[in-house]
């Protein structure tokens, strides 16, 4: 059997957001697994340019990528209480693409964020984003990061060891879900 394929959308585009950290270590306590970071520098979405133009190739390409993957990791920061604008975007753009990619799919969710909830609200709005696309979403453990910028060392890696545990047990459970 071949490594499962993980794809990783983080809702944050900064290089060094702790979304994109808490990510990267959720692909980590994996294990084993081609590991592909969905890129979200998406146009934002326009119905009349969809019309004029059809769907983007950079969205097909992550619709396709959502497809492909056995398993969904998806890390969303928390702004005025909800997720990026960055990730509903690109919900908004696959849900207009062909094939329903999503349909089925074990998604892990998780969040990080400076204050002291960790994004509980963004990560609890994202789950009803979710829900059209009928995905198969893990209830849990939750992942909220508090503290974000003060829970990684210089290498990305957590250093709660609380935070990694609870973080390896959500990941046993994707892998576990994705038959692997």
């Amino acid at each position: 059997m071949s490594d499962p394929i993980l794809l990783g959308l983080s809702g944050s585009l900064r290089k060094g957001a702790t979304n994109r950290m808490l990510m990267r270590e959720a692909a980590r306590l994996f294990g084993p697994s081609t590991f592909v970071e969905a890129d979200l520098h998406l146009p934002l979405y326009d119905g009349d340019d969809e019309d004029a133009r059809g769907i983007p190739e950079a969205v097909q390409r992550l619709a396709d990528q959502i497809a492909r993957a056995d398993a969904v990791i998806i890390s969303t920061p928390e702004y005025n209480k909800g997720p990026s604008g960055v990730l509903k975007n690109a919900l908004d753009w696959v849900s207009r693409t062909e094939g329903k990619p999503w349909m089925d799919k074990p998604v892990a969710v998780m969040s990080a964020a400076a204050g002291r909830a960790g994004g509980e609200r963004a990560q609890m709005i994202l789950r009803a984003f979710m829900v059209p696309f009928r995905t198969r979403i893990l209830q849990g453990p939750e992942v909220h990061v508090a503290d974000s910028s003060n829970q990684f060392d210089a290498h990305g890696r957590l250093v709660s060891e609380q935070y990694e545990k609870t973080l390896r047990i959500l990941m046993q459970k994707l892998r576990a879900e994705a038959g692997f």
